[in-house]
């Protein structure tokens, strides 16, 4: 999964960049979990208001 990081500066972009399973889990922790967040917090305000 990870390889040896050879960049001469080691940058938050290049450690993405190692693999497609360091992208994914990057892309489920942006994106994914904050989704999940919003769902609960618009459902508690949906039956708030119902």
């Amino acid at each position: 999964m990870f390889e040896q990081f050879t960049d001469l500066v080691p940058s938050f972009f290049g450690w993405i960049n190692q693999g497609p399973m360091t992208l994914t889990i990057f892309l489920h922790t942006i994106i994914v979990l904050p989704m999940f967040w919003i769902y609960k917090q618009e459902k508690a305000r949906l039956e708030q208001e119902g």
